[in-house]
């Protein structure tokens, strides 16, 4: 399993869903979108979404997209 967040700087979801993440112990790449406009256009691509955060958690070959931080769905798809 591996968990992809794109993210900006000042997104206080963003911040809550990392610390959602390290008080699980859920380990994951962040992309800045702010940084890397090709990373921008995927994510939209991915989502539908222009806003962040946007986490991808890639399970047996299934990719699940989850816009904003919703824990509880957070909470099915990693199995905590």
């Amino acid at each position: 399993m591996s968990t992809t967040i794109y993210t900006t700087p000042t997104c206080a979801f963003c911040k809550a869903t990392k610390e959602f993440f390290k008080s699980n112990k859920v380990e994951y790449k962040e992309i800045d979108v702010t940084t890397d406009p090709s990373a921008s256009q995927e994510m939209v691509k991915k989502s539908g979404q222009m806003g962040v955060p946007v986490v991808i958690i890639e399970k047996d070959g299934k990719e699940d997209v989850i816009v904003g931080f919703d824990q509880a769905k957070l909470t099915q798809v990693l199995g905590i």
